[in-house]
């Protein structure tokens, strides 16, 4: 039983260029504001994870991290693949769970304390407290800032969503989910991905 919830908002005043410069671990900049990217709540004088990351949560970001980057490596097609990175958006400070940067940005940006723009490729695992609407306009909030192609993540669901500039497609159990426009060529079971 949820007796009261804590505002996920640090209070303290920090600028995007401040956020930039050097990220407080575990914060976005959202809207003009520092905030927590799991927010907490209290549960009978416990503290706990709104954001809803789970073991499943991690294993599925782990294993798609790990997908990609053997891949990256295989087809020769280079990069490096992240997890819980800071980038910039046009107008925010976020942490994708998962992100792959091409070598030509690599190269421009790979040092980096922070990346200037979106990850060209990212996953997003959805978390049962996700609200839908957010998580579908920090899809496109990525899409308008430099990123090519989106993954939604639904874990409980077991669908995949993809979406890039000019299609959305929807993979679900028993169908292979594959890349569209970066990290050409990448495929995987759904099954496979969400096990």
């Amino acid at each position: 039983m949820i007796t009261s919830t804590v505002v996920p908002q640090i209070t303290e005043i920090f600028s995007l260029e401040d956020w930039m410069r050097n990220p407080p671990e575990g914060t976005e900049w959202v809207d003009g504001k520092l905030v927590e990217k799991h927010p907490m709540e209290w549960m009978d004088e416990k503290v706990v994870e709104k954001s809803g990351m789970t073991l499943k949560h991690s294993r599925i970001q782990s294993r798609l991290a790990r997908s990609w980057g053997n891949y990256k490596d295989s087809s020769g097609q280079g990069g490096e693949v992240y997890t819980e990175v800071p980038c910039r958006t046009n107008k925010q400070g976020r942490y994708p769970d998962v992100a792959y940067l091409t070598p030509e940005l690599l190269a421009q940006f790979g040092e980096s304390a922070v990346l200037p723009q979106s990850f060209p490729l990212i996953a997003e695992i959805v978390s049962p407290t996700d609200f839908a609407e957010e998580v579908i306009a920090k899809a496109q909030e990525y899409l308008q800032s430099g990123c090519q192609e989106v993954w939604l993540v639904f874990p409980d669901s077991r669908w995949i969503i993809a979406i890039t500039q000019n299609q959305r497609l929807v993979f679900i159990s028993g169908e292979v989910v594959s890349t569209q426009v970066v990290l050409q060529g990448f495929s995987v079971a759904v099954d496979e991905l969400l096990a």
